[in-house]
C-alpha cells in the first residue's frame, strides 16, 4: 500500500500528468458550466423544494443556497470523473510502460460501459448526497461520509478501466477490489482542497494502476 501511494504521488508530478489534468479540466468545467447554465434554475427550485421541511424560513434560505452550490461543485467532481475515464488509457498505458516494462495490455476498455459505469456512479453519487444531505452539517461525521460518497465516483468505473487494460480474466479482476475502498477514498480526500481538487480522479486512476500492477509483478515472481 505505502509503495502504491509513494509512485503514485511521484507520477501526479510528471509533466505528462500535468498536462492530461490541465486538459481534462478545461473540459470538464464547459461542460459544467454548460449544464449549469441551462438547469440551474431548476436545481434551485429543486432544492427550495426538498428544504421546505425545515421549520425556519432563513435556515431554508441558507440551506437551498449551500445546497445548490455544493451540487454545482459536485456536478463538477462527476463531470471530471467521467471525462478522465474516457480519456485516461493513453496515459495508463504510458506509465505502465515506464513503471512496469513486462506488463502486457491485455484488452480496451469499452467506452460504453466506463461512461455507464460513471454515470451509474454518479447518479448514486447525487441520491445519496440530496437525501442525507443534514449528514454534511454534523462535524467529523459530515467530513467522513462526504468522503465516502466522493469514493462512490472512484471505485467501480476505475478498477474496470484500469483493470480492461491488463486483467482479461473477470475473476481475477473481482479479486481486485480488495483495498480499493480505501484508495478511493484517499483519492476522494483531494475534492476538500481547492485547486488540488482536479487531480482526483487522474490520481485514483494512477493508484489503481500501481494497485493492481504491482500486486501483478509479485504474483509473477513466485
Amino acid at each position: 500500500m505505502n509503495q502504491t501511494i509513494t509512485k503514485s504521488f511521484r507520477d501526479i508530478f510528471s509533466r505528462t500528468v500535468l498536462f492530461f489534468t490541465l486538459k481534462v479540466t478545461l473540459i470538464s468545467a464547459a461542460i459544467t458550466a454548460v449544464v449549469v447554465w441551462l438547469f440551474g434554475s431548476f436545481l434551485t427550485g429543486f432544492v427550495k423544494g426538498y428544504l421546505s421541511w425545515i421549520p425556519w424560513e432563513w435556515l431554508q434560505t441558507t440551506g437551498a443556497s449551500v445546497a445548490t452550490v455544493a451540487i454545482a461543485y459536485m456536478l463538477f467532481i462527476i463531470t471530471i470523473s467521467i471525462v478522465t475515464s474516457l480519456m485516461i488509457e493513453p496515459l495508463l498505458i504510458k506509465l505502465a510502460a515506464k513503471h512496469y516494462p513486462n506488463q502486457p495490455v491485455t484488452g480496451s476498455p469499452s467506452i460504453t460501459k466506463s461512461l455507464l459505469l460513471s454515470l451509474k456512479a454518479g447518479l448514486i453519487f447525487l441520491v445519496i448526497f440530496l437525501f442525507t444531505f443534514p449528514v454534511m452539517f454534523i462535524p467529523l461525521v459530515g467530513a467522513l461520509w462526504m468522503l465516502w460518497l466522493w469514493s462512490l465516483l472512484i471505485k467501480e468505473p476505475t478498477l474496470y478501466d484500469v483493470g480492461s487494460l491488463f486483467i482479461s480474466d473477470k475473476a481475477e479482476l473481482k479479486a481486485k477490489k480488495k483495498g480499493t475502498t480505501l484508495l478511493s477514498m484517499i483519492a476522494a480526500a483531494f475534492n476538500y482542497i481547492p485547486v488540488v481538487n482536479i487531480f482526483a480522479a487522474v490520481f485514483a486512476q494512477i493508484l489503481f494502476l500501481h494497485h493492481v500492477l504491482s500486486s501483478e509483478e509479485v504474483g509473477s515472481r513466485k
